[in-house]
């Protein structure tokens, strides 16, 4: 895995996936911290800024996750890969781990802006950190389908695009959900809602089930991703 995790990183920066996933995020984030300081005030901070930081990021994370597993379908290396003394399991995790560590430096940059201005004044601490730690679960657990979603095809395109279409359907779920007339369906689909589990995290308040529910979402989208590529082993 480790192997796996090493070679994808080097793929991800010398190349420039990375540098622009981070650069229009950062850009993004300095662009609202400005405004926050147009205003003033550090309570935008909180209400402006990481209330709705996950928003960027999700639109942003096909960047990452759409060369992740199809590349190597499309460039005929995947066999080698498969018949590597690795395990299929271990080339999964370490393609998703670097996935995660492209996007866990893009946010802590995102986040310095915040500590700085925190220096000269004082936002509401609990609740940054609170929708930090939750756009992060909530950032790694769509990477995890935006990678699945990449093992099911050989375009780079047609997962980005996928995914993207994935991201907001879980943006506007609550808001389906609400259309729906069958109260059953409606509850299940509150219930697999990630702006559900989400919004705990906004008010400063750590959620030991919200943290399990995204924690399993990755384990499930992982197992599914190594399910496919085991498939491809022996086909």
């Amino acid at each position: 895995m480790t192997a796996v995790l090493k070679r994808e990183l080097r793929s991800y920066f010398t190349s420039p996936i990375a540098y622009v996933f981070i650069g229009i995020l950062c850009a993004l984030y300095g662009f609202q911290y400005w405004i926050v300081m147009l205003n003033g005030s550090s309570y935008y901070i909180t209400s402006y800024v990481y209330q709705n930081m996950f928003m960027w990021s999700l639109m942003l994370l096909p960047i990452i996750t759409m060369r992740s597993m199809c590349e190597d379908r499309k460039n005929k290396t995947d066999q080698a890969l498969l018949t590597a003394p690795v395990s299929v399991t271990g080339i999964v995790w370490g393609k998703y781990l670097a996935c995660l560590t492209v996007y866990l430096i893009a946010m802590l940059l995102c986040l310095v802006p915040a500590l700085v201005i925190g220096i000269f004044s004082s936002p509401s601490w609990a609740s940054i950190f609170g929708t930090f730690v939750g756009t992060i679960l909530y950032g790694a657990a769509m990477l995890s389908i935006g990678v699945f979603i990449s093992s099911m095809t050989v375009s780079q395109v047609v997962s980005a695009i996928v995914t993207f279409i994935v991201s907001v359907l879980m943006l506007m779920i609550n808001s389906l959900a609400g259309m729906v007339q069958l109260s059953f369906l409606a509850n299940f689909m509150n219930w697999i809602s990630f702006n559900t589990r989400y919004q705990a995290f906004t008010a400063g308040t750590f959620s030991i089930s919200s943290i399990v529910f995204f924690l399993s979402v990755i384990a499930v989208f992982t197992f599914l991703t190594a399910r496919k590529l085991e498939s491809r082993r022996w086909s």
